[in-house]
């Protein structure tokens, strides 16, 4: 039997203008994970049981594009394994599916691992990280490769699309809670209608995309610095930037009211938007008051962590 983890994660700041090339931070979250099992099996075939989701099936009656069908088929392609050996695949998630935390990524992180550890050919980070990459294209079809950095190597990143991966120091921890509004959203299609929204208008999406680029900028340096309290003005401009993009929601813009005006330093809707999470800066002893203040207005979980 083999068994392997990976991390949630949440994005702090430039989602959606890295998808064209501008960098974004971003960083694990291990109070959530996905866990996948692989243990050998009575039956013929390999398995696949998801509890989360309520798949129990065969590999073979998996469709092409399905994603863990694919992450699976993915493996035994690059380990060369013609007869795959009788095995059920269980995955356990405590990550919320469509709500901006990596979930797809984790799962598929999660089981590249445990599978090709079970078949005795654990797969080095850097090929689990593009082998992940090419399973988020079928979840989110134009991926910025975000997700699959930060779950896979589960540390700190400031990232650029096409560009070697950085990570980036924390001088001095910085709490962070996340609030989920309940509503999933496909970040697939918001990306898509960016897309469209900035081939209409191209001349106003860069304007966009580049006051992003600086308030990024400005967060690494702020964070490498120990200045972790001048990020909560930053989270508020990135997040007036991206309503301009359209990609925020009632329920989002809800949320980051009621965290700032229960004491958070600033706020911020977390990943594709229109639903998922939203991500507020406090100070340790305000985490109670804050995240009560987000539960009134409406919030269907939330977690506290501690970046470091």
């Amino acid at each position: 039997m083999s068994s392997a983890s990976a991390p949630g994660k949440i994005i702090l700041f430039g989602e959606h203008a890295v998808v064209y090339g501008h960098p974004a931070l971003a960083v694990p979250v291990t109070q959530v994970q996905a866990t996948a099992t692989v243990a050998p099996s009575s039956r013929r075939g390999v398995w696949v049981e998801a509890p989360n989701i309520g798949l129990s099936s065969e590999l073979s009656d998996l469709a092409p594009d399905d994603p863990l069908g694919a992450v699976i088929r993915s493996v035994f392609s690059t380990l060369g394994v013609d007869r795959p050996p009788a095995c059920t695949i269980y995955i356990q998630s405590t990550i919320p599916v469509a709500a901006g935390l990596g979930s797809g990524a984790a799962v598929t992180v999660a089981v590249l691992r445990a599978l090709s550890s079970f078949l005795g050919q654990p797969l080095p980070e850097n090929q689990v990280n593009l082998l992940t990459f090419e399973i988020e294209k079928l979840h989110h079809g134009n991926p910025s490769g975000i997700d699959n950095t930060v779950v896979t190597f589960a540390r700190p990143v400031y990232f650029v699309k096409g560009r070697p991966i950085e990570t980036f120091r924390v001088a001095v921890p910085f709490t962070l809670i996340i609030g989920d509004t309940g509503l999933s959203s496909s970040t697939k299609g918001v990306v898509e209608d960016v897309r469209k929204a900035w081939k209409a208008s191209p001349e106003k999406f860069e304007k966009i995309f580049a006051s992003v680029d600086r308030i990024v900028q400005q967060a690494r340096r702020t964070i490498e610095t120990g200045k972790g309290s001048a990020l909560g003005p930053l989270m508020n401009k990135n997040h007036a930037l991206l309503q301009q993009m359209t990609v925020s929601s009632p329920e989002l813009d809800r949320l980051v009211s009621a965290a700032r005006s229960a004491g958070a330093e600033g706020a911020k809707l977390s990943g594709g938007g229109r639903g998922g999470n939203m991500i507020a800066l406090v100070q340790p002893e305000m985490t109670e008051k804050v995240s009560q203040a987000l539960y009134q207005a409406g919030a269907k979980r939330v977690l506290i962590t501690t970046v470091s």
